[in-house]
C-alpha cells in the first residue's frame, strides 16, 4: 500500500498543501499509507508542528491511531524527541497517553523517562489517565528505567505519584532498587530505601537480590548502603545458592569482598548448590588478593571439595594461575592427593594439560603420591604419556624411580 497525497504532504511538512487537501470533502484524514502510518503519524515523526496542529484541529482525526507496529503518533514524536509536537498531541482531549505496553510498543511515559525528557514526564505524571507502573521500554517500569539510568530528578518525580509501586518489577522480576544497585547508583538506592514500602531483599526471577547484584558489579558504596539495613541478609543466595560473597569473588571485586568479610554475619565458607565455596571460586579465577583474604580467616577451610570432589587446589591445578597453586601447595592443611569424582588428583590434571611447572611444584610435596591411579587406573605418568608430553614423562619417571630407590 502506497502513501496518500495527504500523507506525503504531511510527511514533508507542506502546510499549504495539507490545508488545501483538508478542504476537500472526499479526503479521509485518517487514511493510512505504507506501514499503517496516518498523515498525523507522518507529520509527528517528521516534527512538523504546524501540520500536526492543523490535523489536530479536525475532530475527525484519530490522534491515537497506531501504525502496523502498534506505535502511536505520540510515542513516535517522543522517540524522535520532538517535544513541541508531543505537547501539541497531549493538548487533545481524546489523546490516550497510556496506549501501548512492553518494549515492542512502549508507553509515552516510559519513552519520556528513557529519553530523560523531564518536561514531558512532568506533564504526563500530572494526568490521571497515565499508569506510572505500566511496562514500557526494555519491558521495564518507568521507575525501573529511571533508577537504572541514575536520573535522580526523574526518580523523585515518579516517587511523588501516590500510585507508583516502587516494588513493581520488569519482565525478569527486577525491581527499581535492583536496577539502581546493578548500575551502582548509590544516591538512587538511598532515595528508594528511604521509603517504608520498598523491599530491599526482593530478588529477581533468578533469585538474585539487590545485594548480590551490587556485589557482582563491584559497587562498593551500594553494598555498604544495603549492608547498613537490618532487613538485608548478607548471605542471601540466588536460586543456585550463590551468595553475595561468591558474586564478589567471581567479579574479582576485592574491595567488595573486604567489605563483606568485615560483616560478622557473613559466612565466608558457605558453598553454593554445586558445593563451590568462595575460596574455590577464587582459586579457579586466579585472584590472589582475594584468596589471601579468605585464607586469613580462621573459619575458611582451604581444602573443601565441591560436589564433584574438586578442591581449591584442584581448581588451581586445572587453571593457568601458577601463583595461586603455590599458595595452596605451601599449606600443610591442604591434601595434594584429594581426587575428584573421576579419581583424578591435581597432579593428574597438571600432567594431562602439560603444565611442567605445576607438576614440579606438586612433586616438591613430601606427601604427594605420583602413582595414585584414577577411576580408570591411569596415573599422572599415564596421562602425560597419552598426551605426548615428553618432558613430563621424563620428570614423572625420574620422580617415581627416586621414590622407589628411597623406599
Amino acid at each position: 500500500m502506497g502513501n496518500t497525497p495527504l500523507g506525503w504532504a504531511a510527511e514533508n511538512g507542506h502546510e499549504g498543501v495539507v490545508e488545501l487537501l483538508l478542504s476537500r470533502h472526499d479526503i479521509d484524514p485518517n487514511k493510512a499509507g505504507e506501514g499503517g502510518q496516518t498523515p498525523l503519524f507522518r507529520a509527528a515523526r517528521g516534527g512538523h508542528e504546524g501540520v500536526v496542529k492543523m490535523l489536530l484541529r479536525r475532530e475527525d482525526v484519530d490522534a491515537n491511531k497506531s501504525d502496523d507496529e502498534g506505535e502511536t503518533p505520540l510515542c513516535c514524536a517522543l522517540r524522535k524527541r520532538h517535544e513541541r509536537v508531543v505537547k501539541s498531541l497531549l493538548g487533545r482531549d481524546d489523546i490516550d497517553p497510556d496506549k501501548g505496553e512492553g518494549d515492542d510498543c512502549p508507553t509515552a511515559l516510559s519513552l519520556g523517562v528513557y529519553f530523560r525528557n523531564h518536561g514531558v514526564v512532568r506533564m504526563l505524571l500530572e494526568r490521571e489517565d497515565v499508569n506510572p507502573n505500566k511496562l514500557g521500554v526494555n519491558d521495564n517500569t518507568p521507575l525501573g528505567i529511571g533508577a537504572f539510568d541514575g536520573d535522580e530528578e526523574m526518580v523523585k518525580m515518579l516517587l511523588e505519584r501516590d500510585d507508583v509501586n516502587p516494588n513493581d518489577t520488569d519482565e525478569g522480576g527486577r525491581t527499581p532498587l535492583w536496577w539502581a544497585a546493578a548500575s551502582g547508583e548509590e544516591v538512587v538506592v538511598k532515595m528508594l530505601l528511604e521509603r517504608d514500602d520498598v523491599n530491599p531483599e526482593k530478588p529477581d526471577d533468578r533469585g538474585q537480590t539487590p545485594l548480590c547484584c551490587a556485589a557482582e558489579n563491584g559497587s562498593d558504596g551500594v553494598v555498604k548502603v544495603l549492608l547498613g539495613r537490618e532487613d538485608v541478609n548478607p548471605n542471601g543466595p540466588d536460586n543456585n545458592g550463590n551468595t553475595p560473597l561468591i558474586y564478589a569473588v567471581w567479579g574479582h571485586h576485592e574491595g567488595v569482598v573486604e567489605i563483606l568479610l568485615r560483616e560478622d554475619q557473613v559466612k565466608p565458607d558457605e558453598s553454593n548448590d554445586d558445593g563451590r565455596t568462595p575460596l574455590s571460586c577464587a582459586a579457579a579465577s586466579g585472584h590472589t588478593g582475594i584468596i589471601k583474604m579468605l585464607l586469613g580467616r580462621d573459619d575458611v577451610n582451604p581444602d573443601t571439595p565441591d560436589k564433584d570432589g574438586r578442591t581449591p587446589l584442584w581448581w588451581a591445578a586445572r587453571s593457568c594461575y601458577l601463583g595461586v597453586m603455590e599458595i595452596f601447595i605451601e599449606r600443610d592443611d591442604v591434601n595434594p592427593n584429594t581426587p575428584d569424582k573421576d579419581g583424578k588428583t591435581p597432579l593428574h590434571h597438571a600432567a594431562l594439560y602439560g603444565h611442567v611447572k605445576k607438576v614440579r611444584m606438586l612433586l616438591k610435596r613430601d606427601d604427594i603420591n605420583p602413582n595414585k591411579p584414577d577411576n580408570n587406573g591411569e596415573t599422572a605418568l599415564s596421562c602425560a604419556a597419552r598426551r605426548g608430553h615428553t618432558q613430563l614423562v621424563a620428570l614423572l619417571q625420574h620422580h617415581t624411580a627416586s621414590t622407589h630407590s628411597t623406599d
